[in-house]
């Protein structure tokens, strides 16, 4: 398995955010885990898609007189053509 790809070929990128980035309406166990399963299926399944990039983000959020961090990590996979389960 050749590790090195052309990103001549990538024509569909899919946008996957892993994690809460809004305080008023944080993600449960739930979303997260969906968002990792769609993560996990796009680097596995046919059309098998690359990671391109990695966004890292975090927060520091006031509520009141709590001080709240958030965390997310949004992943860019790219694909030689959209696939059908998208």
């Amino acid at each position: 398995m050749s590790l090195t790809f052309d990103l001549s070929t990538i024509r569909f990128i899919k946008r996957i955010s892993v994690g809460s980035s809004n305080p008023a309406n944080p993600e449960g166990e739930a979303e997260i885990e969906a968002a990792t399963e769609l993560l996990n299926r796009c680097l596995n399944e046919t059309p098998r898609g690359v990671i391109l990039g990695i966004e890292k983000n975090f927060g520091l959020f006031n509520l009141g007189e709590h001080q709240v961090v958030l965390q997310w990590m949004v992943y860019h996979v790219g694909f030689p053509r959209k696939p059908g389960w998208l």
